[in-house]
């Protein structure tokens, strides 16, 4: 049996206002990897206080795509850690990890799911691996139900770049943010679709990264909020049932905000030179679309 077919042991499946509703696909997410580094004094915790360990949290959330539901069987997640001359080498499996059947569209506006909160080795983490199982499927704009097929070679599991030293006796956390919109393809004209997981990490080690909160209105319909660098989209998500949005994990800088209503009476909008700052939130005032 591969490790990518083992049975479903948990089931967590949520529910979300509108998961009936048709949102509009989102091209360009950007794949990447959003490293957050711990200050230096963390290098000086001491091992014999912490016994060689780090604690990691591990959630899953959601850059959305263009289907009214998409679940995804997490069965696995492994550490490989890279440490010349001691401490812990290769793969290793994180314990506590919460299996289960996902619905990846209920995971936006800041919503997310823990998958892991676990101790681990401390030493350089160089990838983590997540292993899925054979239960993931998508329901159509049209409402059908269509298993997910993987390709041969993602089997035993999606491999995603780290290469961070996590230390003794810290917390960090890492946010797996599943990009639904790049990761599911239509296979030809047989209503057939394979899965080839994009997924963006964010690694935070105590401080954490800049947010954006706020919110759009009317709120009737979601609104896609799209954080633009330039000609890049940084980070995506839709707005709630009262209109409201936050995008985190963001690197200090000054960006644009790009909205896109799914009630397509409404017009897009944009707001520039948006400023993030390092562990902190910026609040925006509240956005009213037009006819």
């Amino acid at each position: 049996m591969h490790r990518g077919a083992l049975s479903v042991v948990g089931c967590e499946i949520l529910t979300n206002t509108y998961s009936q509703m048709k949102m509009p696909s989102l091209k360009h997410l950007v794949n990447g990897v959003l490293l957050l580094s711990a200050i230096v004094s963390m290098a000086a915790c001491s091992k014999n206080d912490h016994n060689g360990k780090s604690t990691m949290q591990v959630s899953l959330t959601d850059a959305p795509g263009d289907f009214k539901a998409v679940y995804i069987d997490i069965q696995e997640i492994d550490v490989n850690y890279d440490n010349s001359g001691e401490g812990v080498n290769g793969w290793q499996t994180m314990p506590g990890v919460k299996k289960g059947i996902y619905n990846l569209l209920t995971l936006v506006n800041d919503k997310d799911t823990l998958l892991a909160d676990a101790e681990i080795s401390s030493g350089n983490i160089k990838e983590i691996r997540l292993v899925l199982g054979d239960n993931n499927w998508v329901v159509t704009n049209t409402g059908d139900s269509v298993k997910l097929q993987t390709p041969s070679g993602q089997s035993s599991g999606v491999e995603l770049k780290i290469n961070m030293a996590v230390f003794d006796g810290v917390l960090y956390k890492l946010l797996l943010d599943f990009d639904v919109a790049k990761s599911i393809h239509e296979a030809g004209d047989a209503g057939k679709y394979i899965l080839q997981p994009v997924i963006r990490t964010v690694l935070e080690a105590a401080l954490q990264g800049g947010s954006i909160k706020g919110a759009v209105l009317p709120a009737t319909l979601p609104t896609a909020i799209l954080l633009m660098n330039g000609t890049d989209t940084v980070a995506s998500t839709y707005s709630g049932t009262d209109g409201g949005y936050l995008l985190k994990g963001l690197v200090a800088g000054s960006y644009t905000l790009q909205y896109i209503p799914v009630d397509r009476t409404l017009q897009p909008a944009t707001k520039q030179g948006v400023a993030v700052e390092f562990d902190k939130v910026t609040t925006l005032d509240t956005l009213t679309l037009v006819h």
